[in-house]
């Protein structure tokens, strides 16, 4: 019987209409088929359906169930992995032979090159081939097992070249510690696999190798501790809010390619996302219920969120083509030669961290307007552990006003005056620093506060006749002290002199202070504070009397009622309340009449892009500033300031935050070069954090963070900059 390969032919085949008897020599060019004579390829043939495409149609997706497999017969199609053009497919070669085996969904993508001409097996027709053609049917399953056994073949020579190109080879079983318990298992198994999806009723959203944030699809090639990330703490919210905000802007991409989004501030359970119109007119309504729509639809789809690896010059080209500017720009900078991008789709964003493996773990993500462009709220899995959010008395997501990380016009007039500079993200701001800018840079920073200040200043001169009380409140590390220091210079310079007094020496005493859930004081609760005896005091400095006020001794826990400075209120003279309960009604209660309350709330609000998924967190700004404060003047370790954090953190949420919108004016106290500066200090404190302590993940992360930016010596600080309050030598004596 003749071979397939003869270019000439003397009596005519019968064909199944639309068939060509070329396509006989074509297929016998696959490495499947090659072994047949010129009828079994004949039969074979007559149980292919033939479908033609033309150029730019996807064959099928990556991630879609497949149940067919295809020869080329005419033209040249495209085999992709993510973003990754595996191979080209031309005439006799063949593809999607996978689906023959039932192995669900397709391993990659293809799309059609040129018009193409497919022959395209199904899975069931494979299947019935054994019944009318079985000499014909073993022949291709043997065939179909050796491919498939070489590309294994291949697939674990390639994985043995990196496990054993080594001077040591890496061993085959691994030691992992998870809880109590010690397992042995494979090298390369996957961490998610060895942990639960809920951890008291939290999702777990990626793990901890050595108590360092991990993918829950990172491979464990070494003994390790293994730990979960929850969103019931601080790192797991992130990792959660981060991977929601890339499933977002694949999801922009696919629905809405006019418009362009970038992170704005994180919140506890949200996040605020401006839009970029290239196009139209702005409708925040419709814009949101479309793209809340189509980030349900990659839920449903469970698309994958990866984490690869890059070579820096690769992934620069790749975000400068695709117009993430401010992402390329940070790459120079780096000291390695590879770089973490995050992928969604096909979106890539840098990988500031860990993020879930798939789209399914977001169910419950949705957008509403905002004045900024959209608010992206995370939704009941993250909810249910912020019960502080959902006080009667206000939502701290509201509203613009409401929003308790809006930073109000300063903050807008900031990002203003820094696009003008061209300095609109942290890799703009290196190049400038790089480039011999970084004086200039601060001295402009310093004097827009010092212009702020004392817009403040002049706006409570302008009531002063009615303002007699100023009050000041701020979260921890906001820079309350130096700001109150400053804004006094300034009011003096207006003729008003103010007369201080600190909200913390009307604590009651030690045993009369209420206790948190945990059993612990509650210093920061207001119920702390004694409000009727500052009411009374208040009361009698208002109406001309000379008063002893309270003092508090931190040592003792005692409250000395009349322990403290005398004070007396002159002409021109008004009262300076700080601390963190200072725009809680409840503090003055009626003592003070309201067109007599200037209200300022101090806090850093705007912070740098590392590019249009991630953005330097004002709450990361201010540990890094406790830190290093700590550090520097209490003697508290880095490690001991970050177990206290959280804390800190729901003190702010329940006390502070929720009366934020009572502000007359907002102060913005972040500075654009302060993280440089404080990098001097943070990355040998946060080095001492030892790595078996419960602050190494947070202490890991924060290296990380400030390893992006370009070190800026103390020395060019000026001494009455709120940096000076941290890092120490300031102008004012505290």
């Amino acid at each position: 019987m003749p071979r397939v390969g003869m270019t000439t032919r003397t009596t005519p085949l019968p064909f199944v209409y639309g068939k060509r008897p070329e396509d006989l020599e074509i297929l016998s060019r696959s490495t499947l088929l090659r072994g047949l004579d010129i009828r079994e390829l004949s039969a074979f043939l007559d149980v292919l359906d033939q479908v033609a495409m033309a150029p730019g149609t996807c064959v099928f997706r990556e991630g879609e169930e497949g149940d067919y497999m295809f020869f080329v017969l005419e033209g040249e199609a495209r085999i992709r992995r993510g973003q990754l053009e595996l191979r080209p497919v031309l005439p006799g070669d063949h593809f999607g032979e996978i689906a023959m085996l039932g192995a669900g969904r397709r391993a990659a993508s293809v799309e059609a090159h040129t018009t193409m001409r497919l022959a395209r097996l199904s899975r069931a027709r494979y299947h019935s081939l054994a019944q009318t053609h079985p000499k014909l049917a073993l022949h291709f399953t043997q065939a179909l097992a050796s491919a498939l056994g070489r590309q294994l073949t291949e697939m674990t020579d390639s994985v043995g070249l990196l496990a054993y190109q080594r001077s040591i080879p890496r061993h085959v079983q691994v030691e992992v510690r998870r809880a109590a318990e010690s397992l042995l298992v494979g090298t390369g198994t996957i961490a998610g696999t060895l942990l639960p999806r809920e951890v008291d009723g939290a999702l777990v959203v990626a793990a901890t190798l050595n108590r360092r944030p991990a993918s829950l699809e990172t491979a464990i090639t070494s003994d390790a501790d293994l730990g979960v990330l929850g969103v019931d703490g601080i790192e797991g919210q992130a990792v959660f809010r981060r991977s929601a905000a890339l499933v977002l802007l694949e999801a922009a991409r696919r629905s809405a390619p006019d418009v362009v989004l970038r992170m704005g501030p994180p919140l506890e359970n949200g996040q605020v996302v401006r839009v970029e119109r290239l196009r139209g007119e702005a409708d925040g309504g419709g814009l949101a219920k479309s793209l809340t729509g189509a980030f349900a639809r990659l839920v449903k789809e469970d698309v994958a969120l990866r984490q690869e690896v890059w070579a820096v010059e690769e992934a620069r080209a790749h975000l400068l083509e695709r117009g993430w500017t401010s992402g390329a720009a940070l790459l120079p900078s780096r000291r390695e030669t590879t770089t973490t991008l995050l992928s969604c789709g096909e979106t890539f964003a840098l990988g500031m961290g860990p993020v879930v493996p798939c789209a399914s773990f977001l169910d419950g993500v949705s957008l509403t307007p905002h004045p900024e462009g959209l608010l992206m709220r995370l939704g009941g899995a993250v909810d249910r552990f912020m019960p502080e959010l959902h006080a009667e008395r206000i939502d701290p997501l509201a509203s613009e006003v409401a929003c308790p990380r809006y930073g109000g016009e300063m903050a807008v007039l900031a990002r203003t005056w820094l696009a003008g500079t061209g300095v609109t993200s942290v890799g703009g701001f290196n190049a400038e620093c790089v480039s011999g800018r970084v004086q200039e840079l601060i001295r402009v920073a310093e004097g827009f506060h010092e212009k702020w200040i004392g817009r403040i200043a002049d706006e409570i001169a302008k009531r002063r006749h009615d303002v007699k009380v100023i009050a000041i409140a701020g979260p921890s590390s906001s820079g309350k002290t130096t700001f109150i220091k400053r804004l006094v210079v300034q009011l003096v310079v207006n003729g008003i002199r103010p007369r201080e007094i600190s909200l913390d020496d009307f604590y009651v005493d030690r045993e009369r202070t209420v206790k948190d859930e945990a059993g612990e004081y509650d210093f920061e609760a207001f119920e702390a504070l004694d409000a009727e005896l500052l009411q009374t005091q208040l009361r009698r400095l208002l109406s001309g009397e000379r008063v002893k006020t309270a003092r508090y001794d931190f040592v003792s826990g005692k409250s000395f009622p009349s322990g403290g400075k005398e004070l007396a209120l002159g002409r021109g003279d008004v009262l300076l309340l700080e601390g963190i309960h200072g725009l809680n009604p409840e503090l003055v209660g009626e003592t003070v009449p309201p067109e007599a309350l200037f209200r300022i709330f101090v806090q850093p609000s705007t912070t740098l892009p590392f590019d249009r998924l991630s953005v330097l967190p004002p709450e990361d700004l201010r540990l890094v500033r406790r830190i290093v404060r700590d550090r520097h003047s209490r003697n508290y370790t880095a490690a001991e300031t970050i177990l206290r954090w959280s804390s800190v953190r729901r003190g702010e949420l329940r006390h502070i935050f929720p009366f934020r919108p009572n502000a007359d004016m907002v102060f913005d106290s972040s500075l654009v070069y302060e993280m440089s500066v404080l990098k001097t200090y943070a990355e040998r404190y946060l080095l001492e954090v030892p790595e078996d302590h419960p602050a190494f993940t947070t202490a890991f992360r924060l290296r990380n963070l400030i390893d992006q930016f370009v070190a800026i010596y103390p020395e060019h600080v000026p001494p009455t900059s709120v940096l000076r309050e941290f890092i120490g030598g300031s102008g004012f004596e505290y």
